[in-house]
């Protein structure tokens, strides 16, 4: 069996468990809306490595677009490595009239970043990505991969929400809270490994 065969079975297997758990076997042309609300909600929450990348580009006169999987910045470094901070959009308005210079900071606005002070560099930014959407053409991912669990309790919630089950909701939703707590935890060991560990996996 080749890979992409491999990959659209562990989908079909997904849609056929997400059924069978949710006792419904009569919505598989509601799976794709019911993955990309699961996928909305787990991009809101979810923070481990594996949607972690990096992404060099120019900055224009302090301004340049976001990577188009932006979801939340780790680092930002200069062309040099030096880091800069993170600021508030207050605090660029009231520099923008400081000369050019080597940035020190940045404030994320909408899909852009607004680096301090305006100039033309190059900047390097490490930021959490979304999630690589499940669909047809795309059948598989590094979660459905790796935590297939959560995927199916994230399915079988949906479901639930659309049925106004509420019971049955709560109770998906607490199965993916778990697999997502233990998928922070397995994240903070891969990271750190005897260091003292944190857990930072979700987001409240």
């Amino acid at each position: 069996m080749g890979s992409q065969e491999r990959q659209q079975e562990n989908q079909a297997s997904l849609r056929w468990q997400a059924a069978e758990y949710s006792g419904r076997n009569d919505i598989a042309h509601l799976f794709p809306r019911f993955v990309g609300l699961a996928e909305l909600k787990l991009n809101r929450m979810l923070r481990v490595s594996e949607m972690e990348a990096t992404t060099a580009f120019a900055v224009v006169e302090g301004d340049a677009p976001l990577p188009a999987d932006y979801l939340e910045a780790r680092q930002v470094l200069t062309a040099s490595g030096r880091p800069i901070r993170a600021m508030a959009l207050q605090q660029l308005a009231g520099n923008g009239s400081a000369g050019a210079g080597a940035p020190v900071g940045y404030a994320v606005v909408g899909n852009r970043i607004r680096a301090f002070p305006p100039g033309n560099y190059g900047l390097t930014m490490t930021h959490y990505a979304r999630i690589p959407p499940l669909s047809a053409a795309s059948p598989t991912n590094w979660l459905l991969q790796k935590a297939p669990d959560v995927y199916l309790y994230g399915l079988v919630e949906e479901i639930a929400i659309w049925e106004r089950d509420a019971g049955k909701a709560g109770a998906a939703q607490q199965l993916k809270m778990a697999a997502l707590g233990g998928l922070g935890v397995a994240d903070e060991r891969a990271r750190w490994g005897d260091a003292q560990m944190t857990v930072g996996g979700m987001t409240p």
